[in-house]
């Protein structure tokens, strides 16, 4: 898309909002340089196998708690049985951000403190199909971020996979937040446009995509 037409903020629906170029090419790098140390270990990325079989392909790899299809656990016991790296304050801070961008500064936003970060890797051919992330026991607004290739995000509605949904274009430094009455849509990716990475990003192809969610746990 041509930089030089704005992309404004956007309700897409009540408690979902599009916030294009959040992050900054600055922001960006400095997280991609996280998500790398994180990707090496104590739980290194992986494609997550699901239960009934196959396997994600994302490749994902968490902070503050681990999280395997259907709950989220301290050790990685479908991994290597380590603690995941812990959930630094910064985050934190930046979900706070995220939160007040979306919605305005409000006590929720202050009050928000994420303590799990699902980040997943998408290559060219990588998608995500249909869910809810309804694994947390808060209610929490959920913030991600991506860098890289665009890709073609589908939200949809609280009752089903299928239509009613729309489709909106993720560029590389944009900011979704579902909360509210969209806090439990469901969403996925079904395309990634490879080679459409910002040059100044600090990726140079994929697709990094880092949620960052209130488990509600202790």
């Amino acid at each position: 898309m041509d930089a030089l037409i704005p992309r404004p903020p956007l309700e897409v629906a009540p408690g979902a909002v599009h916030v294009p170029g959040w992050l900054g090419p600055a922001q960006q790098r400095e997280l991609v340089a996280a998500c790398r140390g994180w990707a090496t270990g104590p739980v290194p990325i992986r494609h997550t196998e699901l239960p009934r079989g196959g396997v994600m392909s994302v490749q994902t790899v968490c902070i503050g708690w681990h999280w395997q299809p259907y709950r989220y656990t301290r050790t990685a016991d479908d991994v290597n049985g380590r603690q995941v790296a812990p959930f630094p304050d910064w985050l934190v801070q930046l979900g706070r951000q995220a939160l007040a961008r979306a919605y305005g500064a409000s006590a929720e936003a202050e009050r928000y403190t994420p303590d799990t970060a699902l980040i997943n890797f998408y290559d060219g051919e990588a998608r995500m199909g249909m869910h809810q992330d309804k694994d947390e026991r808060s209610s929490a607004p959920v913030v991600s971020l991506s860098i890289g290739d665009s890709c073609v995000f589908r939200i949809g509605n609280t009752e089903t996979r299928n239509r009613p949904y729309q489709d909106v274009e993720l560029e590389s430094g944009d900011l979704v937040v579902l909360g509210g009455p969209s806090r439990y849509v469901y969403h996925g990716v079904p395309k990634v446009r490879p080679g459409t990475a910002a040059p100044d990003c600090g990726l140079a192809s994929g697709r990094l995509n880092i949620t960052l969610r209130e488990t509600g746990l202790s």
